[in-house]
């Protein structure tokens, strides 16, 4: 727990010494996902309700460090990472072909777990009013628990739904789809 949050703490660090400087700094933006409220809820037969939104910063034109956070019925999440648009073509473009890594901990009954993530996606900008612009996008993400313990020390079993992730037992897969905004 305290290195997600050395490093959600240097990655937003790092972002606002680089907004003094205009060749690092191309805007920061928030996204809203609109498809796991509905997938995630359909899926657990509306037992779960599953929210979540992100804010990353566009750093060197191509770097996008990222913090994400939700809420599931059962608890919240908190995913920190970074991704990176590998089109070297035109790196001016507003839109973006990412993909990236995650760390991500999700909280319940004062029980934590911790899982990785591999995530690939795109974003494209739909309108720009001065310099404000809106984008919609796509992300799907491969999840993967650190452990896989069901019970605690004490012989207490482990919820099998952790926030942000999922069941305990599988491997993870997830997708989400966002609205933003860049700022």
């Amino acid at each position: 727990m305290s290195g997600i949050i050395f490093l959600s703490i240097f990655i937003f660090q790092f972002s606002i010494c680089s907004a003094t400087n205009d060749s690092i700094y191309n805007g920061t933006q928030v996204k809203v996902d609109i498809l796991s409220p509905v997938l995630i809820s359909g899926l657990n037969n509306w037992q779960v309700q599953h929210y979540e939104a992100a804010v990353n910063v566009r750093l060197a034109k191509r770097f996008y460090p990222t913090v994400e956070a939700g809420y599931a019925t059962p608890g919240g999440f908190f995913r920190v990472g970074a991704d990176i648009n590998p089109l070297k073509k035109n790196p001016e473009s507003p839109h973006a072909l990412l993909v990236g890594l995650r760390i991500g901990s999700g909280y319940q009954a004062l029980k934590a777990d911790c899982w990785g993530e591999i995530v690939a996606g795109c974003q494209v900008e739909i309108a720009k009013v001065n310099k404000t612009a809106f984008y919609m996008g796509w992300m799907g993400r491969f999840k993967f628990l650190f452990t896989r313990n069901t019970e605690d020390k004490d012989g207490n079993a482990y919820p099998t739904y952790i926030p942000g992730y999922g069941e305990r037992d599988n491997i993870g897969w997830g997708a989400n789809y966002y609205l933003g905004w860049r700022f």
